[in-house]
């Protein structure tokens, strides 16, 4: 007897269909599964054999062999349960399914039936859409996640009791499960609008003084740029930076869905009935292994990095995390994705993400601070060894690098309104809206997405600009690519201040970005 329905596992951020093959024959009672399951699947039989008896059905007391199919590409979680159960349900001849090979099936089975939530649902609706299936079976508790994808029939299952309902007969999976579920069944989702972000608690303007580092977060948000803080302790970087989501747009369709698609693989979807519509803010802390920044495991799934996709990664005090774990940083800022090889498979996840950084500049945290009471005792060797933490490639990836001094009293006390974040925020967003414009039809957003031919396409300099950026290009040994960050975050600057073309004003404000350069250029003097 034979049996065959429609699973789906992830790979990456993507939904892979799965048939799942029930085989039952003659022989000693035993139940195998192949098709390279984890052990998570392979525990499995004992869920599945547990639900189908507690559920009134007979467990085939014969030899059943369940292949899951493709064999070659790697099966990991729970998600499977539901298809194995109907398989061998279907192909012991105690349910006859419907149009079986049109519908994809996931659900984990507790022991007495219960079909329990998995994550990846999103991932799994979207991939039944593009592969044409006409509906997809889910979880009761994972509806509202699958109903977000458009153009596919998203059909909830509370218990694998509802399949006995049928019996003996034959069950249409899109029509007489959707009978008996008291939750809407329908083939639009509704608005995703419903979660909007919500508005910022922390603002700008409780941040007094630091003019210069608000206007460098400012010009940050505009043009997508990574920035580094560099300052004495307790001038404030961590409160700057914690700032920075609300000063950025709000997420468009495409991104909330890519967003909302890998914290449903990570299951950090929490109930949420709608969209992700706010930008992501991770905060990971320096004691972060290198897989739990970039991702993998035994079990591959998203890290840190991908957390961040469309939004902030924010790491604080930038040399006291594993020199291994920040050089792991240098290829996904600019490929924008990492990839994952294992023996059996490769596994890619997005992660464009604007990184955002703190420093202190010597390990006292004092150095060239203007206080008699706050003096650098550092011998300059271990100054240039704790810089060194942050290698160069890496520092060179960090659009913005700006010192932040410690402020006075006066500055502290003022009660003159302080810059905001909804005034930052407008600025902002004028400077995308002319990014879009110009970039219209173009395979990038942002300014600091510029590369190759477009850099000078899109970066027309005024005649002084191109002097002073000649001069500094030997002055500072700049690099090519630190070369690149220069322009982009000028354009962007002009961006801002609405100008076509790049003044020599503009691109001597991105130059003096490049602290860390300077900085560096101290030491070695």
């Amino acid at each position: 007897m034979y049996g065959k329905v429609i699973g789906c596992c992830i790979a990456g951020v993507e939904g892979r269909p799965v048939e799942v093959e029930a085989d039952i024959s003659s022989g000693l009672p035993a139940f195998h599964i192949v098709g390279l399951p984890d052990s998570s699947i392979r525990e499995s039989m004992e869920r599945v054999r547990a639900a189908i008896k507690n559920c009134g059905f007979d467990f085939p007391l014969r030899r059943i062999t369940v292949n899951l199919a493709p064999a070659d590409l790697k099966k990991e979680g729970s998600a499977f349960d539901l298809a194995i159960a109907v398989g061998i349900l279907t192909a012991s001849g105690q349910v006859r399914l419907d149009e079986a090979e049109r519908v994809m099936i996931c659900g984990e089975l507790a022991l007495d039936g219960q079909v329990k939530s998995v994550p990846g649902v999103l991932a799994m609706a979207h991939c039944a859409r593009q592969r044409g299936f006409a509906a997809i079976i889910v979880p009761a508790a994972n509806v509202r996640e699958a109903r977000l994808v458009s153009g596919i029939r998203v059909v909830p299952i509370a218990h694998l009791a509802d399949l006995a309902a049928k019996k003996p007969g034959e069950v249409n999976l899109i029509n007489d499960l959707s009978a008996q579920s008291p939750a809407e069944t329908g083939t639009e989702p509704p608005t995703a609008d419903a979660e909007q972000a919500p508005a910022p608690v922390e603002d700008y303007a409780d941040v007094r003084g630091q003019l210069h580092a608000k206007r460098a977060l400012m010009i940050a948000a505009a043009g997508g740029h990574n920035i580094l803080l560099v300052g004495p302790p307790g001038t404030g970087k961590t409160m700057l930076l914690r700032r920075l989501p609300g000063i950025l747009p709000p997420l468009d369709e495409e991104e909330a869905m890519e967003v909302t698609k890998i914290y449903s693989i990570a299951n950090l979807l929490h109930g949420r009935s709608g969209l992700v519509r706010e930008r992501p803010f991770r905060a990971p802390h320096h004691t972060i292994s290198q897989v739990g920044l970039t991702g993998g495991g035994s079990v591959p799934r998203p890290g840190e990095l991908s957390l961040a996709h469309r939004g902030v990664l924010f790491l604080d005090e930038l040399p006291e995390y594993p020199r291994h774990v920040l050089e792991a940083l240098r290829q996904p800022l600019e490929d924008k994705r990492v990839t994952i090889s294992r023996a059996r498979a490769t596994y890619t996840y997005p992660c464009d993400f604007l990184l955002a950084g703190t420093m202190n500049p010597c390990p006292c945290g004092y150095y060239g601070a203007e206080d008699e009471q706050h003096t650098c005792r550092c011998h300059p060797h271990k100054i240039r060894q704790y810089r060194s933490r942050i290698s160069g490639p890496l520092a060179d990836r960090i659009d913005l690098q700006v010192e932040v001094p410690r402020i006075d009293h006066a500055s502290l006390s003022a009660s003159a309104p302080a810059l905001g974040s909804a005034e930052m925020r407008e600025r902002v967003l004028a400077a995308r809206a002319r990014q879009a414009e110009r970039y219209r039809g173009a395979p990038f957003r942002l300014n600091s997405q510029l590369h190759g031919r477009w850099l000078e396409r899109f970066c027309p300099l005024e005649p002084d600009a191109r002097r002073l950026i000649a001069h500094s290009f030997e002055a500072l040994g700049l690099s090519v690519r630190a070369y690149g960050k220069v322009l982009k975050v000028a354009r962007t600057i002009a961006d801002l201040e609405q100008a076509e073309r790049i003044a020599v004003e503009q691109l001597a404000e991105a130059l003096q970005y490049r602290r860390l350069d300077l900085l560096n250029g101290e030491i070695g003097a």
